[in-house]
């Protein structure tokens, strides 16, 4: 890895700005869930935990890159975070009373959870939060890419894909790809396993599309017994 490393080491800036590119893009694909709740006129049948946990994420993901002092993924996450943060706000507004309690509720807890994780890395030595911050947010990633997983064996009972959202799987592997290869090149480790990670748990979605199809298969009719 040290040799490919040196190899796009003089490309990282080029590398950093397509991988940015593409999470940006993948961030916006909040607008087609977004577009369908505005024709409903109510976010109440969706849950808030996407959005919130996209707030969540890209502010953890601002403290690393402080840490780090990367331009590249301050510039993304910023972006990322004005982006979801929108959508939260959108998905707010067309929630009913009931829902809005429940989704302060969450705020609430997420809240907590930031400012405990940013006193300790503010107090805690860099060289030491840069690599634990970073398992953090791997942990959280694995938590939220891998989770579809969790359905494997009912797609394989099913011997079919239908319900997993192909374009989201497919764009979070050319994310989790292009910051591989920006990892790489600025040869660190921990962003690489990061993304190698996710690169494993997208692919073992993306070959259940291989195997099986969209939809599930037809059932045969039952052979009716024939009268004698």
């Amino acid at each position: 890895m040290e040799a490919l490393g040196d190899l796009l080491a003089p490309h990282s800036e080029l590398i950093a700005k397509v991988a940015g590119t593409i999470t940006t893009l993948q961030f916006l694909s909040g607008v087609v869930l977004m577009n369908d709740i505005r024709k409903k006129g109510s976010s109440d049948v969706y849950p808030v935990g996407p959005f919130l946990f996209g707030v969540v994420l890209t502010i953890l993901s601002l403290k690393l890159a402080s840490v780090m002092n990367d331009a590249a993924m301050i510039n993304t996450n910023l972006i990322g975070l004005a982006i979801n943060f929108v959508f939260l706000s959108g998905f707010y507004y067309y929630a009913s009373s009931d829902s809005r309690s429940k989704i302060w509720k969450q705020i609430g807890y997420s809240s907590v959870f930031l400012l405990v994780i940013t006193a300790y890395a503010n107090f805690e030595d860099p060289a030491k939060i840069e690599f634990r911050l970073g398992m953090l947010i791997t942990g959280l990633l694995v938590w939220m890419v891998g989770s579809p997983l969790l359905h494997l064996p009912k797609i394989i009972e099913k011997k079919s894909t239908e319900g997993m959202p192909f374009p989201i799987i497919f764009a979070g592997n050319l994310v989790a790809f292009s910051w591989t290869l920006y990892a790489i090149s600025i040869k660190n480790t921990v962003m690489v396993l990061q993304n190698l990670l996710l690169l494993v748990l997208g692919g073992i979605q993306l070959s259940m599309f291989a195997i099986y199809p969209n939809k599930p298969a037809a059932k045969k009719p039952k052979d009716s017994k024939k009268d004698k």
